[in-house]
């Protein structure tokens, strides 16, 4: 039914940047919110930040305020996630979610894309 599919990760040098992109189709009629979380070798998938599409609020998880940064293409319901300033600490496997409401009917669906790895070497 839909379909999230995140690019932009690689490897990277500490203190390097780099831009992830996450893009939904198929059958949407308006995506609600959307975010990414990480998970890193041997630990469970966290939250990293997330943007709603009225009114543009976002949140993040407060040790990555300020080095990471949520934004949103709601035309093209596609969210980025700017993150400045690498650490190997950053290391993981990152992973859009996205809140959609559904064609035809609206009702409502859960989305996870499959995931893109960032590494980031010392």
């Amino acid at each position: 039914q839909v379909q999230l599919v995140e690019s932009g990760g690689g490897l990277v040098q500490a203190g390097a940047s780099l831009r992830l992109s996450c893009a939904a189709s198929g059958r949407i009629s308006r995506v609600v919110n959307m975010g990414w979380f990480r998970q890193a070798p041997g630990k469970e998938r966290d939250f990293v930040a997330a943007m709603s599409a009225i009114g543009g609020r976002t949140n993040y998880v407060d040790s990555l305020k300020g080095r990471f940064t949520i934004s949103r293409d709601n035309a093209k319901n596609t969210v980025f996630l700017q993150m400045n300033s690498l650490k190997p600490e950053d290391t993981a496997v990152y992973s859009c979610n996205a809140d959609i409401v559904l064609l035809p009917y609206g009702s409502r669906s859960n989305a996870w894309g499959q995931g893109t790895q960032v590494t980031v070497s010392s």
